[in-house]
């Protein structure tokens, strides 16, 4: 296994989203002695997730089923998480995810619209076998200046 595994959902790389899953995923994997996470960008993988045989797409999915902790993380789009996040994890099999850890981390305009899709995320996770971890992280983008502070509190607060 290759320890933590942080993805980014969001269309765009390097968005504010990003950067909060990076900090969650980092401040998790300080607590735990873990070496710094592997980060998948799923906007990076482009028309790759529609093309069969595509080695980004392969070594994502890879990643995800080698890992034994992952930060996923996706914007609110349309009440749910993005459409290119589900295209990533519906290439993974039924139950690829089994007995991996999964924090869900989403970012919203206002917290209900945020809770809302978190349990949406929640729910596709465990669909896919993984033990989702309680509670997951919704955060509103106005918060998302404290993206650092917010991991932090977050990590060391979880109770494993």
């Amino acid at each position: 296994m290759t320890g933590i595994v942080v993805v980014s959902g969001n269309p765009r790389p390097s968005s504010r989203t990003s950067a909060l899953a990076v900090a969650v995923g980092a401040a998790i994997a300080a607590r735990l002695g873990s070496p710094e996470p592997t980060v998948i960008e799923v906007g990076t993988l482009g028309a790759g997730l529609l093309t069969p045989g595509d080695e980004a797409t392969k070594a994502a999915v890879a990643a995800l089923t080698e890992a034994h902790l992952l930060v996923i993380a996706t914007p609110t789009y349309k009440g749910s998480y993005t459409g290119v996040l589900k295209v990533l994890l519906d290439q993974l099999s039924a139950q690829a995810l089994a007995g991996k850890l999964a924090v869900p981390v989403v970012t919203a305009g206002v917290a209900p619209q945020a809770a809302g899709a978190e349990a949406l995320l929640r729910q596709l996770l465990v669909e896919l076998g993984a033990i989702a971890v309680r509670p997951g992280l919704p955060v509103v983008e106005a918060d998302l200046g404290e993206s650092e502070a917010i991991a932090q509190k977050y990590a060391a607060a979880l109770d494993w």
